[in-house]
């Protein structure tokens, strides 16, 4: 029925729980120390492992060898076993993952039970993780700011064709779902979308993870290049491949082939790959981190993610959405996003970008009331104020300048922040900060404020050596 590695030095038990499995309808495979059991991991994995603790003749004991492989395989159950059974052995394995602990000499009845639950909890995981690949779902994409409509409208093209995208944005902009988004509004959407963040896996891992692995006579595990087939792979943060399965991927490109490793059968695959990073990857190629006939393989059509300071308007729609997803998924409460509140968000630093501000929401629905609206004061806040929250208490730096440079500092970071607040729209900050246009025109001259396109729509910035200033209406 499935594989199970049996690990004991005593070959008696080992055989002995053998033939019990066996005339269950279970296959076994037997080893004896450490290095025999790691010698069989590197075969095909096995869907349980039985593990003693004490392991005779051995470099590793049982603890060891239960770590690494909750290290690198994870998804592998793993009961075990031990004739020197105590309260804190057991505790020790359960802490380190082990699925249950029984003691020598064991029940036979008990084992089966035990097995049998184990390989239940991992079939029923691996479905899950299968339903959640197909369950692709169209991407949660929100907003309506100019960086925001440029974005769609370029993934509305590239969703249409079958070319390779390389999406480039900083960490936490929300460049899986624009992956997800495109594929589910490609031919492709009936297949399924693999995502695989590189920079989460361990490089001895990568290959295996990638192209999938054999042994001669033994089952094989596919990899996410098969189980994309027909569909979409997106590798994340594909700066973080290791330079050697670079060649491999590379190859991969061109043929639309590939060998499992240990295998010797070239596999033919059918996967469209969008790929995304957060990183300068022509500074890697310049350092030679990363293939640059790799990066023109995949940026066929690269595709800028922009970040929530190069989108604030949006902020307050992202908000509200996520608050609305939570309520739906988790059941907290459903409360509007007051003005002062949003107004807040929009003038906060999001270095974390839609991550952050998915923690942020979900913080406030957890700790706060169940209703009325989300106030300003139960927001993060890194501004200086006083215990009553009345008055803004000075930085050293601002302190230590005269009035009249102190205001001016005051009134250019005030000014950047609406600006940027409102997509650098200079009418409706205008309306918001009580001035004429033509004053505020005036005022971000003398203040050296200029707005500038990037990502689609207009950013505030200052520039001290430019003397004319250009503002957008």
């Amino acid at each position: 029925m499935t594989d199970i590695l049996i690990v004991d030095d005593e070959r008696d038990i080992r055989e002995l729980i053998s033939d019990i499995l066996e005339d269950e309808g279970f296959t076994t495979h037997l080893a004896g120390t450490s290095d025999e059991c790691m010698t069989a991991l590197q075969g095909a994995l096995p869907k349980l492992m039985i593990l003693d603790i004490w392991l005779k003749d051995s470099e590793m004991d049982g603890i060891d060898i239960l770590k690494k492989v909750k290290r690198d395989t994870p998804e592998i159950p793993v009961v075990i076993i031990s004739g020197h059974g105590n309260i804190e052995i057991a505790v020790a394995a359960i802490k380190q993952g082990a699925y249950d602990f029984i003691e020598k000499p064991f029940n036979i009845d008990q084992l089966l039970v035990v097995i049998r639950r184990a390989m239940e909890t991992s079939r029923l995981r691996r479905e899950n993780s299968e339903l959640r690949r197909q369950d692709v779902g169209t991407g949660d994409l929100v907003g309506s700011s100019a960086p925001f409509k440029l974005l769609k409208t370029q993934l509305e093209k590239v969703a249409k064709t079958n070319s390779r995208v390389m999406l480039q944005g900083p960490p936490g902009a929300g460049k899986e779902m624009v992956a997800r988004y495109i594929h589910s509004h490609s031919a492709r959407a009936g297949a399924g979308f693999v995502a695989l963040n590189c920079g989460s896996v361990s490089p001895d891992r990568m290959e295996h993870l990638l192209f999938g692995r054999e042994t001669a006579g033994q089952q094989v595990e596919p990899g996410v290049l098969e189980q994309a087939d027909q569909g979409t792979l997106y590798l994340d943060e594909v700066a973080d491949l290791p330079v050697d399965t670079q060649a491999r991927v590379l190859r991969v490109l061109v043929d639309q082939q590939f060998s499992r490793v240990g295998g010797a059968n070239r596999i033919k695959v059918d996967v469209r790959i969008i790929s995304g990073s957060s990183r300068d990857l022509d500074a890697e190629i310049a350092a030679g981190r990363f293939r640059q006939e790799l990066f023109h393989r995949l940026a066929v059509v690269p595709v800028e993610v922009p970040g929530l300071d190069d989108r604030r308007a949006d902020i307050p729609e992202i908000a509200e959405h996520l608050i609305a997803q939570f309520h739906k998924a988790e059941g907290l409460p459903l409360r509007p996003l007051g003005e002062e509140a949003a107004a807040t968000l929009q003038s906060m630093h999001w270095p974390g970008n839609v991550r952050q501000l998915r923690n942020v929401i979900e913080r406030v629905l957890i700790l706060g009331p169940d209703g009325g609206e989300i106030e300003a004061r139960e927001l993060p806040s890194t501004d200086p104020v006083d215990e009553n929250g009345d008055r803004v208490v000075l930085s050293a730096a601002i302190a230590r300048l005269p009035l009249r440079e102190a205001r001016e500092l005051f009134e250019r970071e005030y000014l950047l922040t609406q600006i940027n607040r409102f997509g650098g729209n200079i009418s409706r900050t205008a309306s918001f900060v009580g001035m004429e246009r033509s004053a505020l025109h005036r005022k971000l001259k003398s203040l050296n404020v200029v707005t500038s396109s990037r990502a689609g729509g207009r950013v505030a910035s200052f520039e001290d050596d430019r003397e004319d200033t250009q503002a957008d209406d």
